[in-house]
């Protein structure tokens, strides 16, 4: 086991604040860390996961819209990468917030590694010690054991990493070790646990390929449907609740992790980021699947920019609850909130500059017909 160790709060109850894709550059959209602050000060959260691509590891190096240019200096890239992820932990360390944090793809789609990446998040005082010491694993591959005031693990939460390459050429997968790391990590806690199982949340970054049975094959026309391969597919509204905004991105293989989980049945739902335009809970063939919203600006991501919350209670290992939270339900809709959101959402920039032509041709017509009037006041004047 590790040192990764929360505790409920006095009242019984623990609760996360979950942020995924809030991939930016040193200068991160203010809109996102305004939405950020937001949440930290309204939700009051005991502990914040950052679920992976934190920054946009593969394009520190972009300017402007247009170009693109990958990461490939990895000194250079590391000192960018320390400055942008200053730019999402140091409020929740001026704030004294535990977090913690799993890698996404663009986290690892870079000159750095995961290892010289760590290092810059255990730099904070509040960042958990995460997985320091097996090597079996990846360093974001870590469980945290939530306890009540008398060292009782009421709660887990497993983290595991799948931004990862296999020797197949398949992005974002499971390892096999990290399914063993898992099954003795679930064995362990039961154990512990006088044979019980120990309810828990599992976190990654992509989602799992059984996530794919919460949709059903449509057609174009139909409320909700998205590209899904050569056809057309929508939430199946008998197994899930929520917004499917694009075609699912999943794991290229999860060896065996979803049979693992219903094997031991401690696991309540399995929580993931990645697609930014999806943010859904639903069940299907013995597992939850929740998908969360992109918080970042800087990538598309529409009105569904935002960060979710989930709450535990010690006293209730069979039910959570969750709530995921937009831009607009945290900040607000009034005309300074939404213009932040519109000057600073990357989606947006087909608008801006319609936007911007728009108020061109004003001002040069503007300009125009009081050259014009100037024109004819000095020839007044002049007869």
């Amino acid at each position: 086991m590790n040192d990764n160790v929360m505790r409920f709060r006095e009242d019984g109850t623990f609760h996360i604040l979950q942020v995924s894709d809030p991939q930016d550059l040193p200068h991160a959209r203010r809109a996102m860390l305004q939405m950020l602050d937001r949440a930290y000060d309204a939700l009051r959260p005991d502990l914040v996961l950052f679920t992976g691509d934190n920054t946009l590891g593969n394009h520190l190096h972009d300017v402007g819209y247009i170009r693109v240019k990958t990461a490939n200096d990895p000194d250079k890239t590391l000192r960018k990468m320390r400055r942008a992820l200053a730019q999402i932990l140091d409020p929740v360390e001026r704030r004294g917030i535990p977090f913690a944090m799993i890698y996404g793809n663009h986290d690892d789609m870079n000159d750095v590694s995961k290892q010289a990446q760590f290092a810059l998040y255990r730099a904070y005082s509040h960042c958990l010690p995460m997985n320091e010491t097996d090597n079996s694993v990846d360093c974001d591959t870590y469980c945290i054991p939530i306890r009540t005031a008398d060292g009782r693990t009421a709660w887990n939460l497993y983290l595991l990493d799948s931004a990862w390459n296999d020797e197949r050429g398949q992005h974002c997968c499971i390892k096999e070790e990290t399914v063993r790391w898992y099954a003795r990590t679930s064995d362990s806690l039961r154990a512990q646990n006088g044979g019980n199982a120990v309810p828990s949340l599992l976190f990654v970054h992509v989602p799992l390929p059984q996530t794919k049975a919460l949709l059903s094959p449509c057609g174009p026309d139909h409320p909700g449907a998205v590209r899904d391969g050569g056809g057309w597919a929508c939430l199946d509204a008998e197994k899930a609740q929520g917004v499917l905004g694009e075609s699912l991105s999943v794991c290229g293989d999860e060896y065996g992790l979803a049979d693992e989980m219903r094997r031991r049945g401690d696991v309540r739902a399995v929580i993931s980021g990645h697609d930014h335009l999806n943010c859904f809970d639903g069940a299907a063939d013995g597992l939850r699947f929740i998908q969360s919203g992109a918080a970042s600006f800087r990538c598309y991501g529409g009105r569904i920019r935002g960060v979710r919350e989930f709450i535990l209670r010690a006293d209730d290992p069979a039910h959570f609850a969750t709530q995921y939270y937009t831009y607009d339900m945290l900040c607000g809709t009034d005309f300074p909130a939404q213009l932040r959101y519109f000057l600073d959402a990357d989606d947006k920039i087909a608008e801006k500059y319609i936007a911007l032509g728009a108020a061109s041709i004003a001002f040069a017509a503007t300009a125009l017909i009081a050259g014009r009037r100037t024109n004819r006041k000095n020839g007044k004047g002049e007869k």
